[in-house]
């Protein structure tokens, strides 16, 4: 099991050296006493199967120079003009020739001995970022609802998910979690250890992590009000059962509802928390720094929590709003009191928020854990709540886990040792210097929260199942869409990101996958151009096959954004050796920093994407020549600016555990885009500073139609992904038999109403109000031959001609396969004639499909023929 953070600090200075543990606690603010509560704790528990595949992980490579120069010249190439494409390759060159081969040999010296060359310049770029976390650095998960009718309301919904986080956290802890994989192979799990009891600490030089490896105890929030109570006991075993704990919340809901949500508000010090740093540490040593205050008691206790429970009393009614609630909560001001559920958070820890209907999700600290991490232990809490739930109805059903805690009402009393089951609510000094911070805070954050809007898609039509079916990655599918979407509304493509997990190597976290490429630019124009069928899914493939190379790149840790940061790290930290030297004695090996002087931040937000410029505190070597004091080329290029100032910021994270997962935009003219790709259907949050969003989600939802439309087009015979490969067998046997009647007659229901060869699609009012049938206006076949005769006559095109591409949309959708018209377009009288001696079967099929034609706007039906 890995040491605790801080004796990683205190171990990180040399015997030499003039620091003491003390003193690098009095920089944080913190006195010994006051830090008792993130006090280092040894684990207890004997060697098992969670860690155990660590020490057999391969390190995170260090990319060959030139090759992570050709690619960032790529990466570029799409997004850039011909003299900046130039101006690029020419400060590139520069650094291959002058300082990168300098570069690229300390960073290989600094990396010696260490778990990343990359880990420490990460994790510096994430705690010296002053800005408020949260919309900048916090994504968050929507959890499904809970399937068991039980747990429908907050308080048995909050119940169970503190059980189900217990028995993780007790997993963890004795080390019997299954390891993540990957194809067989095992994947680093070392966030795991930094998920529970820690928190981000703001000081004046930067942020740290503080954890209390043995904290026994549970924060709830409600209504703004601080409440605590042990849920473990030393073994770390679970001490309450669910309906102990539904007892104890419903008891805070009750007292919180006590104080009038305006009073209570006057003190909600979690307004605080989303501060920006630097401001947030001042706050902290106020709260701190008088002896006989319990501010300091109350700080550490919320600090070393297993995690904060954030019970909301509001119900969001769609899927946006809970998406918003989740994120950042709601702004609304009563008589001038900030009321919304903003002021209900704690944003420096992992937060799991349950709302007044039972609506659940988890808001989760960025800087030691990624989404894969948060995504594991969100699932794991989803597929608990079911197996308990089986288990009340068969007691021989399986458990998620490997052991259990014993039955708490079977256990000896003394057994439990020194804990407190009672809620307490901590009550804090409001003093008139805090009472006015909060209320700046809170305005601030009103300010932010209104700043950003939120827009979702559910997207029913199709998913995973479909693409594959039709030999699409489904990722790279989903990519191309959002280039598309954003094209069809601006008519350029802008940088877009989407990050790779790389935790097959120890301690790997992403690597940045570019995903506008020369293939994808050619997708694009020739999707919004007038081009056939056929010419659009053919660059679709060729866009689609380039997106899935370079993310098996990145996934081998192979791309070129972290390596060009380290290499931008190193260099900034060798221009002064005698900084170097003293930064090394702040630097531990497992990734975290202790509290330094920071240089100057970017604004922009290094949650996923962005490479801001790291402040000091990462170790650099000082050996052989130092490196120009001249900023190298390649960072003071124009393109080193655009490819780092991403427009659209986009992750795929996610499992049917989840409705949604998204985070805020990462620039103020981009886009925040998480999607969860399921079998049958798409969730997507978009958020953005008012970058009319839902424009943005309707042009993703039409191309995503227009795309089934134009794939089944040119696919001739495509598997549906509602048809049983048994069905799809058992209609191409032959049948045999003769005893028909004994058997029974076979039953084909009719579209729409369930049985048929082709399963109902549960689809969306987009795909039902689908243009013209999307692959099958439903035409009894016997009038076919002479609808496909009649019906180019009675339909007259818009503007009085028709094009290819429309004409083979017409005739695929009246029978599936494109036949010619072969009789020209006639003059009313000849028309006139025509119609009168069709049949009226024939006719009411043509009046059908140019009704549905005339409906959308494609083309318009003859008068007579509508009669």
């Amino acid at each position: 099991m890995p040491g605790s953070l801080n004796e990683s600090l205190a171990s990180s200075h040399p015997p030499n050296s003039d620091t003491d543990v003390s003193s690098s606690n009095d920089r944080s603010g913190y006195s010994l006493a006051e830090r008792d509560p993130l006090a280092a704790h040894h684990s207890k528990t004997k060697p098992g199967i969670t860690f155990a595949a660590q020490d057999k992980l391969p390190k995170l490579p260090i990319p060959d120079l030139e090759s992570t120069c050709k690619k960032y010249i790529e990466a570029l190439k799409p997004l850039q003009t011909r003299r900046e494409q130039a101006d690029t390759a020419a400060a590139v060159q520069d650094f291959i020739k002058g300082d990168g081969p300098e570069l690229q040999e300390r960073l290989k010296k600094y990396a010696t001995g260490k778990t990343s060359y990359i880990e420490q310049f990460w994790y510096d770029s994430y705690l010296n970022f002053d800005n408020p976390v949260v919309l900048n650095l916090n994504p968050f998960f929507l959890l499904e609802d809970d399937p068991t009718p039980a747990r429908s309301q907050q308080v048995t919904r909050a119940a169970s998910l503190v059980v189900s986080a217990l028995s993780f956290v007790r997993a963890v802890r004795r080390e019997e979690l299954p390891p993540d994989t990957l194809r067989g192979n095992p994947l680093c799990m070392y966030q795991y250890s930094r998920l529970f009891g820690t928190a981000r600490v703001p000081t004046e030089n930067g942020c740290h992590i503080g954890q209390d490896e043995g904290a026994k105890h549970v924060v709830v929030l409600c209504r703004g009000q601080f409440y605590w109570f042990d849920v473990l006991d030393d073994n770390s075993d679970i001490i309450m059962t669910e309906k102990d704990m539904a007892l104890n919340l419903q008891v805070i809901v009750d007292d919180a509802q006590d104080t009038p949500i305006q009073e209570a508000a006057k003190g909600a010090l979690g307004v605080l928390s989303t501060e920006n740093r630097k401001i947030w540490a001042g706050l902290r040593d106020v709260l701190t720094r008088e002896e006989d205050s319990n501010n300091a008691e109350c700080l550490g206790i919320v600090d070393s929590a297993l995690f904060v429970l954030c019970l909301d009393y509001t119900e969001p009614q769609n899927s946006a709003e809970l998406c918003g609630n989740m994120l950042c909560g709601t702004s609304e001001v009563s008589r001038g009191v900030q009321i919304g559920t903003c002021t209900n958070r704690w944003y420096d820890k992992l937060q799991i928020i349950v709302c007044k209907n039972g609506s659940a999700g988890i808001n989760f600290e960025h800087t030691g854990v990624d989404g894969h991490t948060v995504l594991r232990f969100a699932s794991d809490l989803y597929t608990d709540t079911i197996l308990r739930f089986a288990k009340s109805i068969n007691g021989q059903a399986p458990s998620l886990w490997a052991s259990t805690s014993p039955d708490p009402a079977k256990r000896d009393p003394d057994s439990f040792g020194d804990v407190s089951t009672i809620p307490h609510k901590l009550e804090w000094d409001m003093i008139p210097e805090l009472s006015t911070a909060l209320r700046f805070a809170e305005t601030r954050l009103a300010d932010l929260i209104q700043q950003n809007e939120f827009q979702t898609l559910d997207f029913k039509a199709y998913g995973k199942t479909f693409m594959t079916s039709m030999g699409f990655s489904p990722d790279a599918f989903v990519q191309m869409a959002f280039q598309a979407a954003y094209y069809g509304l601006y008519g350029r493509v802008e940088c877009t990101y989407e990050p790779a997990m790389t935790k097959v190597f120890l301690h790997g976290r992403t690597e940045a996958i570019r995903s506008v490429t020369k293939e994808s630019v050619n997708f694009i124009q020739t999707f919004w151009g007038e081009h056939s069928p056929q010419a659009k899914v053919e660059a679709l493939k060729k866009a689609t096959m380039k997106h899935t190379a370079i993310t098996k790149e990145c996934s081998k840790a192979l791309g070129q954004d972290r390596h060009l940061y380290a290499l931008f790290c190193v260099w900034q930290r060798a221009l002064d050796e005698e900084g170097a030297e003293a930064a090394s004695s702040n630097l531990s090996s497992d990734g975290y920093s202790s509290p330094v002087e920071s240089s100057d931040q970017d604004t922009s937000s290094p949650r996923q994407d962005a490479v801001p410029r790291s402040g000091s505190g990462s170790e650099a070597p000082s050996q052989g020549r130092v490196p120009s004091q001249q900023m190298p080329n390649i960072f003071a290029d124009a393109g080193w600016d655009k490819i780092n100032n991403t427009i659209l910021s986009t992750s795929n994270c996610g499992n049917p555990s989840l409705r949604q997962f998204g985070f805020g935009p990462t620039s103020g003219d981009g886009f925040g885009i998480g999607y969860i790709i399921k079998d049958d259907s798409i969730a997507i949050c978009a958020s953005s500073k008012h970058r009319q969003t839902k424009r943005f989600v309707d042009a993703l939802e039409s191309y995503l139609i227009e795309m089934r439309k134009l794939l089944r087009l040119t696919q001739r015979k495509a598997t549906s992904p509602k048809t049983s490969r048994v069905r799809e067998a058992e209609s191409e046997r032959p049948n045999t038999s003769s005893r028909l009647k004994s058997r029974g007659r076979v039953i084909k229901g009719e579209p729409g109403k369930g049985g048929d060869e082709k399963a109902p699609d549960n689809s969306s009012k987009a795909e039902s109000d689908d243009d013209d049938g999307l692959g099958g206006c439903r035409i009894p076949p016997r009038v076919i031959p002479s609808l496909l005769t009649l019906l180019p006559p009675l339909v007259l095109p818009v503007r009085d001609h028709m094009s290819p591409d429309a004409m083979n949309t017409l005739f695929v959708n009246v029978n599936g396969t494109f036949t010619p018209p072969t009789t020209p377009p006639t003059s009313p009288p000849t028309m006139k004639a025509a119609i009168a001696n069709t049949p009226p079967s024939v006719r009411a099929a043509a009046k059908k499909v140019a009704g549905r034609l005339e409906g959308k706007g494609r083309m318009h039906a003859h008068p007579n023929l509508l009669r």
